[in-house]
């Protein structure tokens, strides 16, 4: 168990170093008056979560699925989790299920954020 946890810390600190630089160039790159680096890493996590599924079970290589998947694309993106769930719903036939899951996903994390944000400045005020 521990050496699970030291390659998910380890998987994780590679992960958000990735996401900082992706979103410092894709701002010096593409501007900063629109959220550039999280689209890209949303997106480029979600194609590399696809990718590594499959190489990983086709090598059985199921014992670096902590350090890759939960620690560097965890650490990079979570959208990319999010992203495999969705699928991996909808491809056991399970639309209805999945369409709900995007649906609640979405609409319960921007009420969250908005009721965090409502939390704190009651706070801060």
């Amino acid at each position: 168990m521990i050496f699970t946890l030291v390659q998910v810390a380890l998987g994780g600190a590679i992960g958000a170093v990735l996401r900082y630089l992706t979103g410092v160039g894709a701002m010096r790159w593409l501007g900063a008056g629109f959220p550039w680096g999280t689209l890209v890493v949303n997106i480029v996590g979600s194609f590399m979560m696809g990718v590594i599924v499959v190489v990983l079970a086709h090598l059985s290589g199921t014992r670096f699925a902590p350090f890759l998947m939960t620690g560097v694309l965890g650490g990079f993106t979570t959208f990319s989790a999010f992203s495999l769930d969705a699928a991996t719903l909808y491809e056991r036939g399970d639309v209805t299920l999945a369409a709900g899951y995007v649906l609640a996903s979405v609409v319960f994390s921007i009420a969250a954020l908005f009721a965090g944000l409502l939390l704190a400045r009651s706070f801060a005020s």
